[in-house]
């Protein structure tokens, strides 16, 4: 079964939607669109009556809504609505909810089992920065956390801030899918586009895409490649 990605013209590039109950990692350097994807994303589960789940420990929810606030694809909407739960883990009232969920096993099993709690069917994981916060060792603790996430039935994406597409990293090599934004100067002006470096079970060509921004949020057109 696949769903939307909320994300017009994205979809095309990957035989109609995101396979569920995946883990997909977004990746790419600052302001390429990596959370405007994800927030679309978001968006659309709601409007689909799918529970949704954005942790996050770099924003609040009121912070987050005023970064989408210049869109008009309904993200104030969703975030507003019964739909979408909002768990930032930094602040007092993040920990207090996510710690009712075990007391074992840290923010691995804490997170697993608030997903399967709450029949969550859509995820943003933002990004792969907390996991600094909450883990000793990330390179040895990252493999289980990500391997559990997959065992979910939750459909994820994790926000990672690699800036580098040739250069993988855990996060990429156990993930079902890698998209990867980019963001280069190009005779003076910038270029924006998005690539699908992998996505199990499905057909893909790798070529960057371009990618605008209007008032529906980022819009991929699937047609136009862009030359690097």
């Amino acid at each position: 079964m696949r769903i939307s990605s909320g994300v017009p013209g994205f979809d095309d590039l990957v035989e109609g939607g995101l396979l569920t109950d995946r883990l997909y990692v977004v990746s790419g350097p600052p302001g390429s669109g990596k959370t405007t994807f994800c927030s679309q994303f978001i968006t659309r589960g709601a409007k689909e009556g799918e529970t949704c789940l954005y942790v996050t420990m770099h924003e609040t929810k009121e912070e987050l809504m005023q970064d989408m606030a210049g869109y008009e694809f309904g993200f104030d909407r969703a975030m507003q609505s019964d739909a979408v739960q909002f768990l930032n883990l930094v602040t007092e009232n993040g920990k207090r909810t996510i710690t009712q969920f075990g007391s074992e096993g840290g923010l691995t099993n804490r997170l697993v089992a608030y997903i399967r709690q709450n029949d969550i069917q859509r995820v943003v994981i933002d990004s792969t920065m907390l996991l600094q916060h909450f883990m000793q060792d990330v390179d040895a603790e990252i493999t289980g956390f990500l391997s559990a996430l997959k065992q979910t039935d939750a459909t994820i994406l994790l926000i990672s801030e690699m800036t580098d597409p040739s250069s993988y990293s855990d996060e990429h090599y156990l993930a079902h899918g890698v998209v990867f934004f980019h963001n280069f100067l190009d005779g003076g002006s910038m270029t924006r586009g998005v690539q699908v470096i992998k996505m199990r079970g499905t057909a893909i060509d790798c070529d960057i895409r371009e990618i605008s921004f209007g008032d529906r949020g980022l819009q991929v057109d699937p047609e136009t490649k862009v030359d690097t």
